[in-house]
């Protein structure tokens, strides 16, 4: 990927952490809140973010990103206040790239922005 490239996802509203999530952990690492994404779900960790997109017409095909919150050097987020905006806006500067990621109503952008937070800066 290069840097110019920005991937950009949806989180619609929280949900139950995945049954299947602790496939994708290390030892000692824990799962502290899922997303519902258009197809799939993103799983905040106590270490890392992961999302799971999965892609094609049958959604078998699953690509995986896993962005350690230590690659995260700076985050934007910004309400969506007017009766337009669909989505509150989060977007994440890391070492490796830009990242954007849309809020749907149904996600309160100050607690998401707290989960963040708590996970840089602790």
């Amino acid at each position: 990927m290069e840097t110019t490239d920005i991937l950009s996802w949806t989180l619609q509203f929280e949900t139950d952490i995945p049954d299947d999530a602790d496939e994708l952990l290390i030892e000692g690492e824990r799962a502290i809140k899922a997303y519902k994404t258009l197809r799939d779900s993103a799983i905040f960790t106590d270490k890392r973010l992961i999302i799971r997109d999965s892609q094609g017409l049958t959604g078998k095909k699953v690509e995986m990103y896993s962005l350690p919150y230590s690659s995260i050097d700076m985050w934007s987020t910004e309400n969506a206040r007017g009766m337009f905006d669909i989505n509150a806006e989060v977007e994440l500067w890391t070492k490796v790239g830009h990242f954007k990621i849309n809020l749907g109503k149904k996600v309160d952008v100050r607690s998401f922005d707290r989960l963040i937070a708590q996970a840089v800066l602790v």
